[in-house]
């Protein structure tokens, strides 16, 4: 989500990649901690000009407060595969890295990239009971902490609270209340529902995942075996053609086409990231809502609808929430020390500022301090959301949906990770099958349950050649 279109993204790595990747460990030029020269190297995947500065203002008060150096340097989440196999071959690898997610995390972690006693050394002296709970065992492995959780974005499903109404039509909160608003919002001109079929996208992957995970679809079981052709995830295919296909705008539907339908009132629901809420209140000039109603009321949208965090399917005992968390983490080259205090600092004394640059984006999933348990949370409720024009959080958005948001973090599931297959969902980030047979299938080339064995025997073939 750092993108300029502020996609909900995932590094994308491709299998060449992530091989690659894989035969680093034995040929990097240096494999022991860093000399203690109280010097680091930040790389921040926050690379857009805006959050460069404010993360440089950030570092300019701890180097003042430790004499620490710190050289940063903002890297594109696209390019970050390729970089650090070229920094693990010569030697060079950066000491911290930011705003890591969780796939990346594992990648680098199941190549023997990290140092994962600096990270327990953070969250064991800062308190793991101030941390969610969810957030540390997602970014976990075990009891090995990969890396200290910072903030995190949840997908959503946004739908027009006032159109719903209209039609007397529930919160579209589990799949059969989705499908009825779909089905009874579609009409000439107007489409239920925007969601993504883009095949060469990772964010029709997100999409799809927020809606499977519902439904308890999972990306492998217990004996590590791909799972996506089972009954649970072809229910999640077939349902997700009904919404895409059926009640969705033709063609294929992108990060950016999505939006668009939604905000031009051209849609009832919309599969989005929380990074769309300040966009959604009219509070960033180059993607404002555009429905005829928005013309008079930049709110008319953010006011009229709602949000739905946890979905719930059929085949599921619970509802499940889609997201990612970033973290900071530390190679295996980092200089101890300097490293530690540096992510200390920014998970206390600039954790405020460092969530604050997108607070809708960042949720912080350290809530606050022993003394203060809520610190943070409620720092995070009064940052100032926008680009253009900005207005504190908690003045745009109701108490209830701000709360549904900290909520999410906690029901926040993911295919693959606590399974230990983390290095696999890196890679399928770049190869992308569920992409091309959700396109495929939505397109009409294929059927749902076609579809289903497509993904599953693609991404059988993909971990293989990881092992």
């Amino acid at each position: 989500m750092r993108t300029k279109s502020r996609r909900s993204r995932m590094t994308a790595v491709g299998i060449t990649a992530a091989l690659g990747l894989g035969l680093l460990t034995g040929c990097a030029g240096s494999t022991g901690p860093g000399r203690p020269d109280r010097e680091i190297t930040v790389w921040s995947q926050e690379n857009l000009p805006d959050r460069i500065a404010a993360t440089q203002k950030i570092i300019d008060g701890f180097e003042k407060k430790t004499g620490i150096e710190v050289h940063l340097v903002g890297v594109d989440e696209g390019q970050m595969p390729q970089l650090i196999m070229s920094a693990a071959a010569s030697g060079s690898l950066p000491d911290v890295i930011g705003a890591a997610p969780m796939g990346q995390v594992w990648q680098m972690y199941t190549n023997g990239l990290l140092n994962t006693a600096i990270p327990k050394q953070i969250i064991d002296e800062l308190g793991p009971r101030t941390f969610n709970a969810n957030a540390l065992a997602l970014t976990s492995d075990g009891r090995t902490s990969l890396g200290v959780p910072s903030d995190a974005w949840l997908q959503l499903l946004v739908y027009r609270k006032d159109e719903f109404a209209q039609k007397h039509l529930a919160p579209p909160d589990t799949y059969a209340r989705a499908l009825a608003a779909g089905k009874a919002l579609t009409t000439k001109g107007a489409y239920g529902i925007s969601a993504a079929t883009d095949p060469s996208d990772v964010f029709t992957s997100q999409s799809f995942e927020s809606l499977a995970l519902a439904n308890n679809c999972q990306l492998v079981d217990g004996h590590h075996d791909v799972t996506l052709d089972s009954p649970q995830c072809r229910t999640a295919f077939s349902t997700y053609d009904r919404l895409a296909r059926d009640d969705g705008a033709p063609g294929t539907q992108t990060v950016d086409s999505t939006r668009a339908t939604y905000f031009a009132g051209q849609s009832s629901m919309v599969i989005w990231s929380s990074f769309l809420l300040d966009e959604l209140a009219g509070l960033r000039k180059d993607a404002l809502p555009s429905c005829p109603q928005c013309k008079k009321d930049s709110r008319y949208l953010s006011d009229n609808s709602g949000v739905v965090t946890a979905l719930k399917g059929p085949d599921a005992a619970t509802a499940a929430q889609f997201g990612e968390i970033t973290s900071w983490v530390t190679t295996k080259t980092a200089e101890t020390a300097a490293s530690r205090e540096f992510i200390e600092y920014m998970m206390g004394a600039g954790y405020e500022s460092w969530f604050g640059m997108s607070p809708e984006g960042k949720i912080p999933v350290r809530h606050g301090t022993a003394a203060q348990p809520e610190r943070y949370l409620d720092a995070w409720r009064h940052s100032d959301i926008g680009v253009d024009t900005k207005k504190p959080f908690d003045e745009v958005y109701p108490a209830g949906l701000l709360n549904q948001l900290a909520a999410g973090v906690s029901n926040m599931r993911r295919w693959g990770i606590t399974q230990g297959e983390g290095a696999l969902v890196g890679a399928m980030n770049g190869e992308l099958p569920v992409p091309k047979a959700i396109g495929a299938m939505t397109s009409g080339q294929m059927s749902a349950s076609e579809a289903a064995h497509e993904a599953q025997g693609d991404v059988a073939a993909l971990k293989t050649s990881l092992q």
